[in-house]
């Protein structure tokens, strides 16, 4: 069996229904595993369940808001009584509101930290206690660039991302052996969210260029990364933050200062 096989897995996965959340679901299910589409907008987690069955995937979609306990408690209840089991995890639902740190309201906080640190926490409790007793799982969060660096003008996201970069790392050590804990730290990636950003010429051209790869990332430049933590090839790594982000975190490139190093 390729260690990359995933026939036999259950995976749940948030914010699923658009960008890379269904990049990712759909990569699992072309490996094989049985995916559980999980967000709060209905028609897009349907669509992406729908897509998956069409290439002969089985897929469900379930209604999940993330800053609901209740919520985060009947999705992995019901990707249980759907497929029987759970055995990936991937924290991808999260938002982020672009605004100056001296215009950041305290709801705006709440709001974001509600998202991207405490569902994320309590979702990863609540499919850890499913999967503990059975031995094994794969918990997969998904990380930001500002896991590791400081952006300008999302500081609230960026530190509720940089959370989540801590919150790997402990939880990989508490859920171990039986759970692998890691995460996945997209750079500069096209999605319906971010299209608008990258809409603007000087922005994109200044993106492209930070990038060693040259170009932005799209949903599926995620895939591999998420199949291989989900899957057996990644057994004995846990407590990770992997940069897939075109060379971002590597360095500046083209900026004619080569000479003057050292």
């Amino acid at each position: 069996m390729s260690l990359f096989n995933l026939e036999g897995r259950v995976a749940l996965v948030t914010g699923g229904g658009r960008g890379i959340g269904r990049g990712i679901a759909e990569g699992l299910a072309d490996h094989g595993a049985k995916v559980v589409v999980a967000a709060r907008t209905d028609a897009q987690t349907q669509e992406t369940a729908e897509a998956i069955q069409a290439k002969g995937g089985e897929a469900a979609a379930v209604t999940l808001d993330i800053s609901d306990m209740a919520s985060i408690q009947a999705s992995v209840d019901e990707t249980i009584e759907t497929f029987g089991q759970l055995d990936i995890l991937v924290n991808n639902a999260g938002m982020n509101i672009r605004e100056p740190l001296e215009e950041v309201t305290e709801a705006h906080y709440d709001q974001i930290a509600a998202v991207n640190q405490k569902g994320l926490f309590f979702l990863t409790q609540a499919a850890a206690k499913h999967m503990r007793p059975r031995g094994r799982g794969k918990i997969i969060n998904i990380g930001s660039l500002t896991t590791g660096v400081g952006l300008a003008s999302v500081s609230v996201y960026t530190g509720t991302k940089g959370a989540v970069g801590q919150l790997t790392k402990v939880h990989a050590v508490e859920l171990a052996p039986e759970i692998q804990v890691n995460a996945i730290c997209p750079g500069f990636i096209l999605t319906p969210l971010t299209e608008k950003l990258w809409a603007n010429d000087s922005l994109r051209a200044w993106g492209e260029q930070r990038c060693a790869n040259g170009r932005l990332g799209v949903p599926e430049d995620l895939a591999g990364t998420a199949v291989f933590l989900a899957s057996s090839a990644s057994d004995y790594v846990t407590g990770q933050l992997i940069y897939v982000d075109g060379g971002f975190m590597a360095g500046e490139r083209g900026l004619g200062l080569g000479d003057a190093a050292g």
